[in-house]
């Protein structure tokens, strides 16, 4: 059985995450998502929407998922969590700002040289992402309130 890895933060669960775990699902017959730990979305991006839990939850009831785990908080080893999910891929969102030849490397180093890295296709559509979807919602409450200022 191959084990895939996706990771991902998965705050205000969309179509473009949906669509990310089908495809890094497809790479393999296992699939296990690595959901950020909450302290580390607050250092590397913005304040969670919702908490690792209630993420975890979310992800953990789509169909393409088989195993959710809750990364590591900030100041520990990012790698640690590879002999919990034991990988053969690890597949990045097309969106993800991780360089595939670093990690490959650090896999290296890690002992885990073994890992495929791949990079899955993204979604079409114009709401693919939570900023996407967020700037969205906020241009049609701006509208709504010109519309009813006028």
């Amino acid at each position: 059985m191959s084990r895939v890895m996706a990771v991902g933060v998965f705050d205000l669960l969309h179509a473009g995450h949906l669509h990310y775990l089908e495809q890094a699902r497809a790479l393999g017959d296992h699939l296990v998502v690595v959901i950020a730990h909450d302290e580390t979305v607050r250092e590397r991006k913005h304040e969670p929407v919702t908490n690792q839990d209630l993420r975890k939850r979310m992800v953990e009831g789509l169909k393409p998922v088989d195993e959710v785990f809750i990364g590591n908080p900030p100041g520990f080893p990012i790698f640690d969590i590879l002999p919990k999910v034991n990988p053969e891929i690890i597949a990045l969102g097309y969106d993800q700002e991780h360089a595939e030849e670093r990690i490959k490397l650090k896999l290296d180093e890690c002992g885990w040289g073994h890992v495929t890295v791949t990079r899955v296709a993204g979604l079409t559509e114009d709401l693919d992402g939570t900023r996407k979807i967020i700037a969205r919602i906020l241009e049609l409450a701006a509208s709504s309130k010109d519309e009813d200022d006028a």
